[in-house]
């Protein structure tokens, strides 16, 4: 058959590249994947504040690259994803270093060396607009080779990956004492950190531990599972066959927060706090793909009562296609064959962690036989929640005492109630797949000889108030809940 040679028109295809949705952190991690990769042991991510020439580095004491080797890694989709790899490596596409950079940067250059002798390569994305050409070009320009220079320092073998010309910050307009700019800038190095505890918190442990730094910080890792508390609560773990491969799930339920100190809880919410890290947490080669997802599944929306619940997945890297693992190793997509039992192991969890809360909510709710601590009564018999103002309540009782009841008891029973909206046993206690809502004077229809006194009482006091009796009867069929029942107001 004849043909064309259809080759990606470079501006294009770089225009493609930069616009894959990394933010900075996640562009970051890319880059340290190659340095775990490469067997590095010590990893330091550099932030350097210059203003319009501020630049981002990564450099680590791996195994480094030949000439041959770097001119490889900088091929863009030089390695597809079938390609064999190491059991270490945690590449996909072939284009995590190129896309990741080009997300942040206009100019790439890499400094790699084995034995000694260091090889340098450089994009510039002018320098590839401009030409219309991939140029990859050898070295780089003086400023750019003076700090390569500093960071590899005397290594004789290794790697450093510099930023320059950062997206953002390039601007004319941006100043090196622009306060403002650099507060931002630093910001990055804080939500960077976090990040890559996250990310490579399994690479941050044990024996053959990294040291990963990020300006001097030492990152430290997060374990979402709190893996080591007593009080955590273990599913057993199921390994899912997956064709040749087997997937390895195992679902936790955090202690509640009465069982950790403040400082074990603020840390257990994580980067994204407590609401956005429940879920599903997926790791492909110890590294995390996903951080906190339900996976899309129908009826599995974030809740706070859901917050204690944390899944395991280990996925092989054979899997890699089955996962639909995306050029960013952020987002994953579970094969058919194994959602029934995913969607099982959340439910299982999710319910364990929900009767955690509940048992806290409703310890909250009681009156632990004493009927005067709580303002509040709430139970969900016959599967419907019931909220009720406790009566045997001191001020309750005060305020209801004929010829007692002054003003200033009133005001305070007012403002206690106020306080204590029980919203935590409400929380824990509504599901959400069921009609449990409370339904005000057993719901429409007609109004009961409670919800008649009610609505006498506030009768009276709006004709008191000035409004003829008409007016009040009238104000009375627009409020809730007499909109919804029949009455003397409804005639």
């Amino acid at each position: 058959m004849t043909y064309d040679i259809a080759a990606p028109e470079p501006a294009g295809m770089v225009a493609s590249l930069s616009s894959l949705g990394y933010s900075l952190p996640a562009a970051v991690a890319d880059l340290v994947d190659n340095s775990v990769s490469a067997g590095a042991r010590n990893i330091d991510v550099t932030f350097t504040w210059a203003g319009r020439d501020s630049w981002i580095a990564v450099v680590d004491d791996g195994r480094g690259m030949s000439a041959e080797e770097l001119v490889t890694a900088m091929t863009v989709a030089a390695r597809g994803p079938k390609t064999k790899r190491s059991s270490t490596d945690l590449g996909r596409f072939g284009v995590g270093l190129k896309s990741a950079s080009f997300s942040q940067a206009r100019q790439l250059s890499v400094a790699a060396a084995t034995a000694g002798e260091w090889h340098v390569r450089t994009w510039d994305l002018d320098v590839v607009e401009n030409s219309g050409e991939w140029r990859l070009l050898h070295g780089t320009d003086q400023a750019t080779t003076a700090v390569l220079d500093r960071l590899r320092g005397g290594a004789d073998h290794g790697t450093v990956v510099l930023w320059r010309r950062l997206n953002g910050y390039h601007a004319d307009d941006v100043s090196e004492d622009d306060e403002r700019i650099q507060t931002q800038f630093y910001a990055e190095v804080a939500r960077t950190e976090s990040h890559l505890g996250m990310v490579f918190a399994r690479f941050l442990s044990g024996s053959r531990r990294r040291n990963l730094q990020v300006s001097g910080a030492t990152v430290e890792p997060w374990d979402p599972f709190m893996s080591n508390h007593p009080s955590v609560q273990r599913l057993p773990a199921e390994e899912l066959p997956l064709g040749r491969v087997a997937v390895r799930v195992e679902a936790f339920v955090l202690p509640s927060a009465h069982r950790l100190t403040s400082g074990e809880y603020s840390r257990a919410g994580g980067p994204r706090g407590w609401l956005d890290q429940q879920g599903f947490y997926v790791y492909r080669r110890n590294r995390l793909i996903l951080a906190g997802d339900w996976l899309g599944y129908r009826r599995m929306r974030r809740e706070e009562k859901y917050n204690l619940a944390r899944i395991a997945v280990d996925i092989p890297a054979e899997a890699d296609a089955e996962w639909g693992v995306d050029v960013r190793k952020s987002s994953v997509v579970p094969p058919v064959g194994l959602r029934p039992h995913l969607e099982r192991i959340a439910r299982q969890a999710r319910a364990k962690a929900a009767d955690v809360l509940r048992h806290r909510g409703q310890v909250a709710a009681r009156t632990h036989g004493d009927p005067l601590a709580y303002a509040w009564h709430v139970r969900r018999p016959d599967g419907k929640i019931n909220c009720k103002i406790n009566r045997s309540h001191p001020l309750v009782q005060a305020a209801l005492r004929a010829g007692g009841n002054s003003a200033a008891d009133v005001r305070a029973l007012i403002r206690l109630l106020e306080e204590t909206v029980p919203v935590a046993a409400l929380r824990v206690m509504h599901e959400t797949d069921t009609s449990d809502d409370p339904e005000p004077f057993g719901g429409p229809g007609r109004a009961d000889e409670a919800a008649t006194e009610v609505a006498q009482r506030i009768y009276e006091s709006l004709v008191s108030g000035g409004r003829s009796p008409a007016a009040a009867r009238e104000r009375l069929r627009t409020m809730p809940p007499f909109d919804q029942l029949q009455g003397f107001w409804s005639r």
